[in-house]
């Protein structure tokens, strides 16, 4: 099962690595905040029409959730918003190594702390020494982008 797990966890990368190419293109034509919009839009109806045939849970349940276990919808689109805003600027690559940085950093702090009742992971050197390879991985990225940008222009 937790084979599965990982090649689902993988497949949605290359999704959402996909997206993002697409969605830096498509926002060129149609605008980065209609092209958030088309593609909440678009999820919305696809998992409405899931929820009818194969849900199982208890969708009234929202109402009685937590305002801050709320949020995470407000943060999804946050995240897709502003990926469709850095894609099309600093490439694909770029991008998600930098949303990959953020996730370990915030993660790191989250885990730190326990919050959202989650385990409490204490920070060590080891995590922090992996964070800072991610971020000298991030400028490394962007500036070889843009080189190779230069390059194509000249």
């Amino acid at each position: 099962m937790d084979s599965l797990m990982i090649l689902f966890t993988l497949l949605g990368g290359i999704a959402l690595s996909a997206q993002s190419s697409v969605h830096a293109t498509f926002s060129r034509k149609a605008g980065t905040i209609e092209t958030t919009f088309l593609t909440m839009l678009t999820g919305l109806v696809f998992l409405t029409i899931i929820i009818i045939f194969f849900g199982q849970g208890n969708v009234l349940g929202i109402l009685s959730a937590p305002v801050w276990q709320l949020s995470a919808a407000l943060l999804g689109t946050a995240f897709l918003l502003l990926s469709v805003i850095a894609v099309p600027k600093i490439g694909v690559i770029a991008a998600n190594v930098a949303i990959i940085s953020g996730q370990l950093a915030s993660s790191m702090i989250i885990d730190h702390f326990g919050w959202f009742d989650s385990l409490i992971i204490p920070l060590d050197w080891k995590r922090l020494v992996a964070l800072i390879f991610m971020i000298i991985a991030v400028y490394f990225i962007y500036k070889g982008n843009k080189r190779s940008n230069a390059e194509t222009i000249s």
